[in-house]
């Protein structure tokens, strides 16, 4: 009839409060010119499971056929996992960091002296740029706040719970689908 079993896609649920927050943003951002946007480093941190964990296809089969190898699937209890930092322009992408602990705003401020900065400075040079960032604790701290200011980088206003605002969660999407 048609049907295939698939696996639901994963959208992030908003309030009213915060769709509204997502469309004034757009309606603000709307008539920026691709020059605009080019001025903006996107960055995020994802998270790559090493060992594959409990996402995968789903199987179709009849009665009886739980067992059967080609309807079965190997899970692992802990999968192992590395979470990266990385940032995109238009001018290109910064090298991946490899983050070896939990992100706090001491670590993500070690990030932008080790990796941010020179990126930068390889993808504008002198030019000025905008740095985008999500809402996560360690980016909205107000230590990380104080290092932007402290640098002179100004920040580009994010809504909040908008990955899909992100470009950088295609590129996120096309590493771990080539992984």
């Amino acid at each position: 009839m048609g049907f295939s079993c698939r696996i639901p896609c994963v959208k992030p649920l908003l309030n009213n409060r915060q769709r509204q927050k997502h469309l004034a943003w757009a309606k603000d951002k709307k008539d920026w010119t691709a020059a605009e946007w080019s001025k903006v480093m996107f960055s995020d941190e994802s998270k790559f499971c090493i060992s594959f964990g409990n996402q995968g296809p789903r199987v179709w089969r009849k009665r009886g056929e739980a067992q059967n190898p080609r309807c079965l699937r190997s899970s692992v209890k802990f999968p192992q996992s590395v979470m990266v930092w990385d940032a995109m322009s238009s001018a290109g992408v910064a090298p991946l960091c490899f983050l070896r602990s939990k992100v706090n705003a001491a670590v993500y401020q070690d990030v932008f002296e080790h990796f941010m900065l020179p990126a930068a400075d390889q993808l504008y040079g002198d030019a000025d740029f905008i740095f985008q960032q999500d809402l996560a604790p360690a980016h909205s701290a107000k230590a990380t706040s104080t290092w932007f200011k402290d640098h002179g980088i100004p920040v580009l206003n994010w809504p909040a719970n908008s990955p899909d605002l992100n470009p950088i969660e295609n590129l996120w999407c096309i590493v771990k689908r080539k992984m």
